[in-house]
């Protein structure tokens, strides 16, 4: 504790010294500008870092350091009027002298008379993004200002007495007054930003161990991607989710292996594996650094060991099929020493297994969670989520079900193809020797379960609307947006419209909301022609019948839902009528997919065909916002117009500039005929 101690005095005083950084370019930069943020990023020995710089009326110095999903951010009193940061000197490595402490140095300007500092957080980046979406933190965390004749710092220990966090603003242009930051004879402010960590490093995958020949040659993404790239896990997005999702790794695993290499794939899935319950649950989120210290006092336990999260439920159906896809793909010659390769577990630590043995937990599980159904197949014994939540799945936000509690996607989607890929498994021989007699007894009826789940479920969610009540609804919904209803209208035809319901709720009643979920569907499964052509013509249908708009594919309209739910999903609702970029990557992979199949009639092949094109031409007009987490809209001149997610005052949070799950473009590429 006392080194620690004198190393908080020392930034105090300024007077602890910096590693000099890198004379040549660091292995890995790049700049990201979306909405009001300018994104630098830095990756370099054990260096890793994100810079954001919000320009704007509420301005604001962030740096996110996957280290510890570690971060430290400065938020500033409004300012008179929008000001603009510009970025001097870009981000570089440094490192303390003793090397306990590892960021950033970078130089940058803003025009404006007058920062005064409001907050300062420097902790987990959980706290972090606590404050800005809601103004709080725990209090034990706080740090006081040291205001120098030129300089403003911010330092401190972890509260275990570990290496902690640092924030430096050195003052070029201007000067600091009564603890305010004023401009210079040009009007402008011009500062040195130092940001310091001092929690574990991870180990970059090299570039050259994480993508093949076959990859997309998109710059930006492969920058992306690479930033978010680890041994020991992928991120989930910088800045808000510089960690492990479990759900976000599948899906981001899944969609871009025919292009990942096998040390990527592995690192990927064993992350996952690794972080299983006892009860073969994939983990959702871990809790690492400061935030782990500060929940396991709270629970009464010494330490840093990750806090897992298994609230979700939807990643639970997903590790199965990945895995067998793998299995039967890129592993194919070499899939019993990837099954027989041993690994810690980090819900218990201690416990090593191989990852054969840790697959059959998870199987267990959803054959278990799958049986009810199965055996009465009703509303009542579909997989809900968790009591006590409003989210399960990856629309994760309170509202983003609709308030229903039985996800489409989950129990019409993903359960049948985690039964599927439990017999695939199964029948293949490849668990053999990690079965018990017990589990080969549960996986003789998996292939029937899987039967039922895949007629039953998706019957339950379908929502019809009469012609009449449907163009009503659409012109009293599209008048409440300020948008046109003609393309929309002049795409319904006479026949009654149909589609998915988002879910369905504790009494039993569907939430008709047309969503984009059907995308796993496609990936996952083989919906029988008839409905596979039902599905994807209420997908496509323009906004606001259907999802599609100039702007790209929303993941919810709630045209049919009425104006309580239509005031919960807006262009600024973080699930409501916005674009998620991958979920329009999920989306052209299953129809790839399915137009690959043999039984489709050629008027259904023809349509699919007709989607894949319209999907395609939004995904290349978009194509500047497709590592982004999300973007939403503004309608002007008569088109929905790409605008990034958190510029706007009524947007509920902000988008990650690097989202895992954005980058897997790099393998999910247009067809020759449509590029």
């Amino acid at each position: 504790m006392a080194r620690t101690l004198t190393l908080a005095a020392a930034l105090a005083a300024g007077a602890l010294s910096l590693g000099a950084a890198p004379a040549s370019s660091p292995e890995l930069h790049f700049q990201l500008v979306e909405g009001q943020n300018l994104n630098a990023f830095v990756r370099d020995g054990t260096v890793a870092a994100h810079l954001l710089l919000r320009s704007g009326i509420d301005p604001r110095i962030l740096v996110a350091f996957p280290a510890g999903n570690s971060g430290v951010g400065l938020w500033f009193a409004p300012v008179g009027r929008p000001a603009t940061w510009a970025l001097d000197r870009a981000p570089k490595p440094v490192n303390s002298a003793d090397g306990t402490l590892h960021g950033i140095t970078a130089v940058a300007h803003i025009d404006v008379a007058r920062l005064t500092p409001k907050q300062a957080v420097l902790s987990n980046v959980r706290y972090l993004r606590d404050y800005q979406a809601v103004g709080r933190f725990p209090g034990e965390v706080a740090a006081d200002a040291q205001i120098g004749p030129d300089s403003i710092r911010y330092s401190r220990p972890r509260i275990d007495g570990a290496p902690g966090y640092a924030l430096t603003l050195r003052v070029i242009e201007g000067r600091i007054e009564r603890g305010s930051i004023m401009a210079g004879a040009a009007g402008r402010i011009r500062i040195e930003i130092t940001a310091l960590t001092g929690d574990t490093p991870l180990t970059p995958l090299p570039l050259g161990q994480l993508l093949n020949p076959r990859a997309a040659p998109d710059p930006e993404a492969r920058k992306a991607l690479a930033f978010l790239s680890y041994r020991e896990k992928f991120l989930a997005g910088s800045w808000r989710f510089n960690t492990y999702f479990g759900r976000d790794t599948l899906m981001s695993v899944r969609l871009l292996m025919p292009v990942l290499q096998p040390a990527a794939i592995e690192a990927g899935l064993g992350s996952v594996l690794a972080r299983l319950s006892p009860g073969g649950e994939v983990a959702h989120e871990e809790g690492i650094g400061e935030f782990a210290v500060i929940q396991n006092r709270k629970a009464g336990r010494p330490g840093d060991g990750a806090e897992l999260d298994y609230g979700m439920i939807d990643d639970d159906y997903m590790l199965a099929p990945i895995v067998a896809d793998y299995l039967e793909g890129p592993a194919r010659d070499r899939g019993a020493e990837f099954l027989a390769t041993m690994i810690d577990s980090a819900a218990r630590p201690g416990d090593r297994a191989a990852i054969g043995t840790l697959l059959v937990r998870n199987v267990r599980f959803v054959l278990q969670r799958a049986r009810d159904f199965a055996a009465a197949p009703s509303t009542a014994t579909l997989i809900a989520i968790k009591p006590g939540r409003m989210s399960g799945e990856w629309r994760d936000s309170d509202e983003g079900l609709g308030r229903g509690i039985y996800p489409y996607d989950v129990n019409a989607a993903l359960v049948p193809a985690a039964l599927a890929a439990a017999d695939r498994l199964y029948r293949s021989g490849r668990l053999d020797r990690y079965l018990t007699p017990a589990d080969r007894a549960a996986l003789d009826g998996a292939a029937a379960m899987a039967t039922t789940w895949r007629d039953q479920a998706p019957p339950l969610f379908r929502v019809t609307i009469g012609p009449a009540k449907a163009v009503s609804a659409i012109r009293g919904y599209a008048r409440t947006l300020g948008v046109s209803p003609a393309a929309a209208l002049a795409a319904l035809g006479r026949a009654p419209l149909r589609f998915h319901a988002l879910s369905i709720d504790a009494a039993g009643e569907a939430v008709p909301i047309i969503n984009s979920d059907e995308g796993f569907a496609l990936l996952f499964g083989n919906p029988a022609p008839a409905d596979l052509d039902r599905d994807i013509a209420a997908l496509m249908r323009p906004f606001p019948a259907g999802l599609m708009t100039d702007a790209g594919l929303l993941v919810a309209n709630a045209a049919f839902a009425g104006a309580e739910a239509q005031a919960r999903f807006t262009p600024g609702a973080y699930h409501g009528a916005v674009i998620w970029s991958w979920q329009q990557a999920l989306l052209a992979a299953g129809l790839e997919r399915q137009l690959k199949r043999h039984d489709l009639p050629a008027p259904v092949r023809t349509r699919l065909a007709g989607a894949q094109a319209a999907l395609w031409r939004v995904i290349r007009a978009t194509r500047g916002l497709q590592s982004s987490e999300l973007w939403s809209w503004r309608y002007r001149d008569g088109q929905y117009q790409p605008v990034a997610f958190g510029a706007g005052k009524a947007d509920v949070d902000e988008s990650n500039a690097a989202q895992l799950w954005s980058t897997v473009y790099l393998a999910v590429q247009a067809p020759k005929r449509h590029r």
